[in-house]
């Protein structure tokens, strides 16, 4: 099956004025990433993940290497608004996204700009609110709503021009815990239930144990990926790169540690408890405290 997105030794650099260099950023990054998958993008700051989100629809264009969406490559001027028509962006500040001064409106925004017909309008606001949950608060202010709902707003605005795929870079940097969830929730939603593609940029370790895949960068360049059942029980390589583990695994990571043989691959606390207590009642069954 071809990749929805196709990233093909992709580098890039930012110019510094003061010292007339180029400062590198990505190097020969290469990733496959295929229709209906939910990946997440792991890194420290300044690891390369958020300028490699701005690339999937051409914010960024490489300075070598290619990147595809749908065969289309980035770097055709006369292909741009394809290539927004297709992947659809979600930023850290859903602040900076909102526009208008009513939530349906504000949803509407875009398409209208597209120049969709009105009543093709009045649809995909209706189904992009139901879609993130946010249907009941489609008369209210934006600037009257929580973190994570104003969030969930900016998403709703992005589902209106129906692309196929969903980037969010660092969507929950700015929220609570409770809006987080509400996020992620709403993300699951909508790579599950709806088939979206969705490119996660996080350093949440929590969010990116709910992908079907973890990329991790550091310095620019792909370090590791895998299945998070694959990434996350390397707790020592992800130490060296400056990322945490998920408390579950750490957890486990450090009782191995003492001598206690679990699975390796535990990723949430539900199955932290489980591992432990069969543990415990393989132990007295056994005899091996005795």
């Amino acid at each position: 099956m071809e990749p929805i997105i196709y990233i093909d030794h992709l580098c890039f650099s930012y110019h510094n004025e003061e010292s007339g260099q180029d400062i590198p950023v990505l190097r020969d990054v290469s990733l496959s990433i295929n229709k209906g998958e939910f990946l997440a993008v792991l890194g420290h700051n300044g690891s390369g993940k958020s300028t490699i989100a701005k690339h999937l629809n051409a914010i960024l264009t490489p300075v070598s290497g290619r990147v595809l969406v749908e065969g289309i490559d980035t770097s055709d001027p006369d292909r741009l608004y394809d290539i927004r028509q297709r992947v659809g962006m979600v930023f850290q500040n859903p602040d900076n996204q909102m526009v208008a001064n009513i939530v349906e409106e504000d949803v509407a925004f875009a398409p209208e700009n597209l120049g969709v017909p009105p009543q093709e309008i009045r649809q995909r606001v209706d189904a992009a609110l139901a879609a993130v949950n946010m249907t009941a608060f489609r008369r209210h202010a934006p600037h009257m709503l929580s973190g994570g709902q104003k969030q969930r707003v900016a998403i709703a605005g992005v589902l209106a021009m129906q692309p196929d795929i969903l980037v969010l870079d660092e969507p929950t940097a700015m929220l609570d815990p409770s809006g987080r969830a509400e996020i992620l929730s709403t993300i699951k939603k909508l790579n599950q239930s709806l088939g979206m593609t969705v490119v996660l940029i996080t350093h949440y370790m929590d969010e990116a144990v709910q992908a079907d895949r973890v990329v991790v960068i550091d310095q620019g360049e792909i370090k590791m990926q895998g299945t998070p059942k694959q990434i996350f029980p390397q707790v020592q390589e992800l130490k060296k790169l400056g990322l945490d583990t998920p408390q579950a695994t750490e957890l486990i990571y450090r009782l191995r540690q003492q001598g206690i043989d679990l699975d390796p691959a535990v990723l949430d606390a539900d199955a932290c408890i489980d591992a432990i207590m069969e543990r415990l009642h393989s132990i007295k069954h056994t005899g091996e405290l005795s």
